[in-house]
């Protein structure tokens, strides 16, 4: 049934900066993108006035392409493990949760995190997680889209991880389930979790399966002084000379990044996921993300783990991003909120490859389309024309929570906030309880970690 969106402020994000004041959005029943612009030329449209069209009044709202997650964990430690350095809390407490974790307990972890994403405005996600099957199944039950990249570590003492192996068996399950909505990467954990043939096997399996890489780097200090120590380089000149700076891969965190890598990644097309609010919270620093953009560097924004963040809500990201470029260049003129916006909608969707059909509100793309409130007090007063605020109030002052409807390739996946292919609550109590199960199978590990409780206490 063709949808007709009407009355709202619609921001195209197609890197124009174009807000239409009074626009709509036509939504063809192919779940493409029919028409964008002004209410009245879209009405005129066959299409608009068709037999059964719904019409949904977005007078008050911003309607803006789904936002785009580049780098996203799912999990259930959110708030159990604070104030901690990077590598002690990786040590300590996340890497461990690995060896505990079953099919069940993982699929719970995605289901509660595409739930908050969606609810969110979130459409598009790239998860590095376990189990990708799983998953997968929660991604064709919600509607998201899901990139999948497993954790993959073969270097020793992370014998608890994926494997490539088992990678590949999640290529040839569900990558391009679910309408294509589904793919699944190759996903190396980290350049000190895998060996130098852990790489080029990987390499090897995404030029034959065709898919992306996802891994981590640089996010710390430490680590870099680590990989000069190892190996006598940086890390990104490590990972070049392993082959997985290219195209098709994306880098998450990149901090400590000189000129010369800087150069590597925009020579190599290799994009990066920025994650200001975990990279705030670990203390790992600011990116240099205004140097990567000059650079042509493709920069989109992730949340990381619902465990370092601790929400998955990318309006409060995009705040966070404007704010830390502002902050760490003393320059109240960076983090632009045009240039924020692009980060979450069409360069994330160019740095996970989606950006022929999604990012951007498009005739022909595919109809991922959220509606955000602009009624509430913190987003008063929504000021017009020369005065306009609407790109500003989406970057400061909106929330998840003011995400009223979100299409994923036509299918209205939330409606008036609410979930339509799931129950908030049931999903609430499946993550609560795998999460309790987590822990007690965590706190059976022999030897118990410092700082946990023990089975029985």
């Amino acid at each position: 049934m063709p949808t007709l969106l009407t009355g709202g402020f619609v921001l195209p994000c197609d890197g124009t900066r174009t807000i239409h004041e009074d626009g709509a959005v036509l939504l063809a029943d192919d779940g493409t993108i029919a028409a964008v612009g002004p209410a009245a030329d879209v009405a005129v449209r066959p299409e608009a006035g068709a037999p059964g069209v719904e019409v949904v009044d977005t007078s008050g709202h911003a309607v803006l392409p789904g936002l785009v997650n580049a780098h996203l964990h799912s999990g259930l430690l959110r708030g159990t493990a604070e104030s901690m350095s990077l590598w002690d809390w990786l040590q300590t407490y996340v890497d461990p949760a690995h060896k505990a974790l079953t099919p069940d307990i993982s699929e719970a972890a995605s289901l509660v995190c595409y739930a908050e994403s969606l609810l969110a405005g979130t459409t598009s996600v790239l998860d590095m997680w376990r189990f990708p099957e799983r998953s997968a199944a929660v991604a064709g039950q919600l509607g998201i889209r899901a990139t999948l990249a497993p954790y993959v570590a073969d270097e020793e003492g992370y014998d608890y991880f994926e494997t490539l192996a088992t990678n590949r068996a999640a290529i040839e399950a569900v990558h391009g389930a679910h309408n294509g909505r589904v793919q699944v990467w190759v996903g190396l954990e980290h350049l000190l979790y895998c060996t130098e043939k852990c790489f080029a096997d990987a390499v090897a399996l995404a030029d034959e399966a065709g898919t992306g890489i996802h891994t981590h780097s640089s996010e710390t200090i430490w680590e870099v002084q680590e990989s000069i120590k190892r190996w006598g380089a940086r890390p990104i000149h490590v990972m070049e000379r392993r082959g997985i700076c290219r195209p098709g891969t994306v880098i998450a965190h990149c901090v400590w990044l000189d000129d010369q890598e800087l150069a590597i990644l925009a020579g190599t097309g290799t994009a990066v996921a920025h994650c200001p609010c975990s990279n705030m919270k670990l203390a790992s620093g600011p990116a240099r993300v205004a140097a990567m953009r000059a650079a042509g560097i493709t920069v989109g924004l992730g949340s990381d783990g619902e465990k370092e963040n601790n929400d998955l809500d990318l309006f409060g990201e995009m705040k966070a991003a404007s704010l830390l470029a502002k902050l760490s260049a003393l320059d109240p003129t960076a983090g632009d909120p045009w240039d924020i916006l692009a980060m979450a909608t069409l360069d994330g969707a160019r740095a996970l490859g989606q950006d022929a059909y999604a990012g951007s509100l498009e005739p022909g793309k595919q109809a991922d389309v959220v509606v955000v409130s602009l009624g509430g007090l913190h987003t008063t007063p929504v000021m017009r024309g020369p005065l306009s605020n609407v790109a500003a109030h989406l970057v400061f002052s909106a929330k998840g929570s003011d995400v009223r409807h979100v299409w994923v390739d036509g299918d209205h996946v939330v409606a008036d906030a609410r979930l339509v292919h799931a129950d908030e609550s049931d999903i609430r109590s499946t993550a609560q309880a795998a999460a309790e199960e987590l822990f007690e199978r965590r706190s059976l590990l022999d030897p118990p970690l410092p700082g946990w409780p023990t089975a029985g206490a």
